[in-house]
Formats: structure tokens, sequence, C-alpha cells
């Protein structure tokens, strides 16, 4: 054993306290910074065994002290995939309730602003035309009332279509976002591949990888699995992350660790700007194509196709603001045409028999709804008798009874009023549970969230703690090489000097 071995464990002792202490303070100085992950030093035993003549090859002797092994970020991977598939959730079910909470705000229902006060209103404004057909006043006011109801159905048409071009905006930003996260993560992916095979721990590379993977799940519902770097990684080294995407029918690697190659996302539209296609295209131009009906991976980019519109599996046009924009299609066909042959069957103020009251393209009922120009110029032209005299309003009556008639094709024993209530019902009750389940979601997210953070997060009063446990470790090496080097004065200026 050598004389000065204890110097050398005491200044061992003092670079390992020396460490942690640093650590710690790193750990401290990150505790608000955003995807911080503590780290700890893992303090590893000087082998004490030396080679040897004897049998064994080794022998034994008084341990040599400690010395800073790795630096290791604390944290759990089960965790963080069950963090993002919850983050998948909650993001997939908030944009649905946002975009359902612009769709209540565009119906406005139940308001004085809302199609059904102007629907009631036209209604009333008919009863009273019954009551005095001739009256030029009354004539004015149906008419008035009546172009009311065609502006309430064309701004509602140009509405829904103003929001559903905001919703695909926002589907080419998310695009556009995922390939560069994508993309960042292969960058990060590929610093971690050069400093990994020298045995070097890049703790702060994993932080930003795991904020960027965090991100993309987002945006969609992803899998992460990790292979060991080549050359000499360390024991705690965390490897190459392969990005893999669910639930889409097919495998697509969004990023393949072992190649370092990545494949972009690119959305094809119909005319009508509804989703048609996704597309996934590598460094090399090979394709991977999904149909929107096997995009089923959770994130706000499904949700937000599922309210913009795509084409299913059958070909046809769905979602929520297109299904909303067909049941107004067909309601105010029905509507129109039932009032209009209504209309026709009767005469009006000069005696001559109606013409259509509400004019419309059949492919495009809601956006071209009109009041026949002829009438709002003239409205002796409603047609409020049914026997020709001026005093007649019992076809002004019967003009009033289409909303509530249950027969004009809208389904078994179902009214025009009653079907608009359904569809602002329908809508209400899938707000309602897109909102259930966004909070639902938020909450597993939460819990999720504060499992991993104390378990990655810093946590101050034990950074405190571990300050004062290190300081103390560090003073009392100290001491020992204080005792050491008084030990060795001791032997080497007064040893042989009893006496002189």
């Amino acid at each position: 054993m050598s004389t000065f071995q204890g110097l050398e464990v005491a200044k061992r002792a003092l670079n390992a306290q020396q460490t942690a202490l640093y650590t710690t303070s790193h750990n401290i100085s990150n505790a608000n910074t955003e995807g911080y992950t503590r780290q700890r030093v893992n303090f590893e035993q000087v082998s004490s065994l030396a080679p040897t003549r004897f049998p064994g090859g080794t022998k034994s002797s008084v341990g040599s002290g400690v010395q800073p092994g790795s630096i290791q970020r604390i944290r759990d991977q089960f965790l963080d995939v069950q963090y993002r598939k919850e983050n998948s959730k909650h993001s997939y079910f908030d944009t649905k309730a946002t975009a359902l909470r612009q769709l209540e705000g565009i119906m406005n229902e139940p308001t004085e602003e809302g199609l059904a006060f102007s629907l009631e209103q036209f209604f009333n404004s008919l009863q009273d035309l019954g009551v005095n057909p001739d009256d030029a006043g009354t004539r004015a006011v149906v008419s008035q009332r009546g172009q009311a109801v065609a502006d309430s159905f064309q701004y509602i048409a140009s509405s829904l279509e103003d929001v559903r071009g905001d919703l695909k905006n926002q589907i080419d930003v998310t695009t556009t976002e995922m390939n560069s996260i994508i993309d960042q993560i292969n960058n990060v992916n590929r610093e971690i591949g050069g400093i990994e095979p020298h045995g070097q721990v890049p703790n702060d590379l994993y932080d930003e990888r795991d904020r960027l993977i965090d991100r993309l799940s987002n945006i969609a519902d992803i899998s992460v699995s990790y292979q060991k770097s080549s050359g000499q990684p360390s024991p705690v080294a965390e490897g190459i992350a392969t990005v893999t995407l669910n639930n889409v029918g097919q495998e697509v690697t969004l990023v393949d660790g072992a190649t370092h190659s990545v494949n972009h996302l690119s959305i094809s539209y119909t005319d009508e700007n509804n989703v048609e296609q996704f597309t996934f295209t590598d460094a090399n131009g090979t394709t991977i194509e999904i149909a929107p009906s096997d995009f089923n991976t959770n994130g706000n980019l499904r949700g937000l196709m599922e309210m913009s519109g795509f084409i299913d599996a059958d070909g046809e046009i769905v979602g929520q603001f297109n299904a909303m924009r067909d049941s107004l299609d067909e309601m105010i066909t029905a509507y129109a045409n039932a009032f209009n042959e209504v209309h026709t069957a009767g005469v009006d103020l000069e005696g001559e028999e109606g013409i259509p009251f509400f004019i419309f393209d059949t492919d495009d009922p809601t956006g071209s709804i009109v009041v026949n120009p002829a009438i709002v110029n003239n409205p002796n032209l409603i047609a409020a008798s049914q026997n020709g005299d001026s005093g007649d309003g019992s076809n002004a009556n019967d003009l009033a009874d289409v909303l509530n008639n249950q027969n004009v094709g809208l389904g078994n024993r179902t009214s025009v009023k009653s079907y608009y209530q359904s569809v602002i019902g329908n809508m209400g009750v899938a707000a309602q549970e897109a909102n259930r389940m966004k909070d639902n979601s938020a909450v597993l997210r939460q819990q999720v969230e504060e499992n991993r953070a104390s378990t990655s997060a810093v946590s101050l009063d034990e950074e405190m703690t571990n300050l004062i446990k290190f300081q103390h470790a560090y003073n009392a090496a100290a001491r020992s090489m204080t005792s050491v080097d008084e030990m060795l004065d001791q032997i080497i200026n007064r040893m042989g000097l009893v006496g002189r």
C-alpha cells in the first residue's frame, strides 16, 4: 500500500463530490426550463483489486475511494409512452370541441339572431297576411321576412365555408409543422449518433429530442423505439430513436433511427377542399398512400380532418361541417319546394296564379336561396288567396302551415321545424360529447404529466437537501486530506528526531 494512497483517495472524493455539487447546481438552474429532466451523478467505487503473482492473479487491498461515473437523466420511458398517448387523445378531442364551438356560434341557437327565429317571424307574418290579405304593409312584411329567412340560410352557408377554409389552412399548417418536427428529431438523432459511440452521454440532446417527440404526439399518435449506437456507448446512453405512426392501416416510419431517413407528409384535397389522401414520401421518392378513412390516429390532425371534411371508404363526402351543410340543403329544399307548391296553387292580389316564392340552385340550395325578385319588387304577387278574392287569406294560412307540415319529405312525421330542431339537437349533443371527452382526457393527461414530473422534474427542496449532503461530503473529504497531510508531515518532518 502506498504511503500517499490516502491523499489519492481524498482527492477522488473531493472530485466526485464536486461533480455532484455542480450537477445539483445545474438542476437548480434549470428548475423552470421547459422539458428539462433532472440529472444525477452515478458514483462508482474505485476497484481495490491489483494484479499479483499469487494464485488467482489478483489481490484485494484497502479500498481506493470513489469516482464520478456517468451523469444520467432521471426518466421513466413508460410514463413518456403514457403521456404521449393521452396527449394525442386530448389534442384530438380538444380540436373537435373547438371546431364544434365555432359551429354552434354560426348556428347561434337559440337566439333572436338564429335561423329558427327568422322562420318563426316568417310564420307569424304569413298568419298576419291570412287575416289582412289585401293590406300592402302586411304583404311587404311577408316579402321582407321571407328574404330574412333566405339571408339567414345564405349567411350560414358562407360562414360554414369560411370556417372550412380556416380548417383546411390549419391542416396545411399542421402538416408543415409535423414535417419540421420530423426533420428536427432526425437531426438530433444524427448528433446523438455522433456522440454516443465515444462513451459520452448527451443529456441535453435527449431532452431536446423528448420535447420534439412530445410536440409530435400532439399532432398524431406515435410510437418510439430506441436502438443502441455503434462503438462503445455508455451503459446509460439512450440510443437512437425511431418514430412510427400508429393506427393508419399500414406501417409508416416517420423517423428511421437506423438509416437516418424520414417520411414527409403531404395531403391532397378535392375541389371542394375535402381531404382526399395522405401521402408519405421519403428522400428517394418512395410513397406510402393512406386513405382518410384509414387515418385513425389520434391527434389534432385527425380532428381537423373530421371537422373540415374528407372522402370516406365509399367515396362519400363526410365530416361535421359537411353534414351540417347537407342537412340544411335537405331542409331548405324540402321547405322551399313545399312552400312553392302551395304558393303556385293560390291566387295573387292581381288575380293571377301564384309564381314560385323561393328560387334556388339545386346544386347549392342553402347558399343560393332567395325570394323571387318579382315578388320582392311587387308584394301583390304573393298568392294569399285560394278563390281570387282580395279578402281571402286562406292560402296564406296554408303557407304558414308548411313550417309544421309533417309530410314535406324530411322523414316520417317530420316537419321542417322539428327537423331543424333535431339538427341543432344533434349538434349540441356532439359538442357536449366532445367537451366531455376533452375534459376527461385533460384529467388523464394531467395525472400522467404529474407522475412524470414527480420522477423527472426538478424539486428545489430535494436539490437543496442534496446540496447540503454533497457539501458535507466534500468538507469531510477535505478534512480527510488534511488528516493524511498531518500524518505525512509527522512522518517526514518529525520521525527520527526523538532524543536529539
